[in-house]
């Protein structure tokens, strides 16, 4: 029961956290031709070209849409299916509202656009990374990549979105891909504040289910696990710890296991400022 409750709370997390940023792209950025980040961003740079050098026109959330179909088989095969699954959900919930909510102006001031639709899109995305999933494209690839190569994520992300930047700048103008400046400054700041994409966490789990929990671990995250034997000081009982290093990414899934597994196992979950040795399953 404990486990379709947090699904449905998952669900209803992508779902509200993909209304808001549909709702920033169409009433705040698109309008003001000012660039998202990430493959919403190469989206509208897309729709852009197609409509001004070919002359057809294809939504936005179409392009989002099949950008993200081979960018989700990449992360079911590299990072984990219940993670890859919420997210393509984020991005057809999101290209649905995209052609759903009209694209309207609120204001004709492009700082504003650029501010209030970094803020309110990064809500969204902040809403759903905290909750296990993301909104798909650049965040899979840079996961991806972070987990080969041994790097952080947000490296990544900066690299993949620069090229959208200098594409849009080259082809469009500068001055509208320097305010997409300002739309990254904007949501990074909040959804920092929300979520934190590159932060460490350590978890100490004490239980008595050893071999069970160990198992789904492995095989649900994509960590090691190190067991230590532990004895209960008050108890005399003696126990196994349970000590693995995960990205914030993953502990709404540990959390998600450790209930379905052992709901009465003890867990103590710290921040982990770096991590020196190889941060990805051998």
């Amino acid at each position: 029961m404990l486990v379709v409750l947090s699904h449905i709370k998952k669900l209803l997390v992508v779902i509200v956290g993909s209304i808001l940023f549909a709702a920033s792209m169409n009433l705040f950025l698109i309008p003001a031709n000012v660039y998202s980040s990430g493959f919403s961003g190469l989206s509208q740079l897309l729709a852009r070209i197609f409509s001004d050098f070919l002359h057809i026109d294809i939504s936005v959330g179409i392009f989002l849409f099949l950008l993200n179909i081979p960018v989700t088989i990449l992360g079911w095969v590299k990072i984990g299916k219940s993670f890859t699954l919420y997210s393509f959900l984020s991005v057809i919930i999101t290209s649905v509202f995209l052609n759903i909510i009209p694209i309207y102006s609120l204001s004709h001031d492009i700082l504003l656009n650029a501010v209030f639709g970094g803020v309110i899109g990064a809500i969204g995305v902040g809403m759903t990374l905290r909750y296990g999933a993301s909104t798909g494209g650049l965040d899979i690839i840079a996961l991806v990549l972070s987990r080969k190569m041994d790097q952080p994520v947000g490296k990544y992300t900066m690299m993949l979105n620069s090229i959208i930047i200098l594409s849009a700048g080259y082809l469009f103008g500068w001055e509208k891909a320097l305010y997409t400046l300002v739309v990254l400054f904007s949501s990074s700041k909040v959804i920092d504040i929300i979520h934190t994409q590159s932060q460490k966490l350590t978890a100490m789990i004490v239980t008595k289910n050893t071999s069970d929990l160990k198992k789904e671990i492995l095989k649900q995250l994509t960590r090691g696990v190190t067991i230590v034997p532990a004895r209960g000081a008050y108890s005399e009982e003696g126990k196994e710890l349970l000590i693995t290093v995960i990205s914030r990414y993953e502990l709404f899934e540990l959390k998600r296991i450790i209930k379905e597994i052992d709901p009465k196992a003890f867990t103590n979950i710290l921040q982990t400022e770096s991590v020196i040795g190889v941060f990805r399953k051998s």
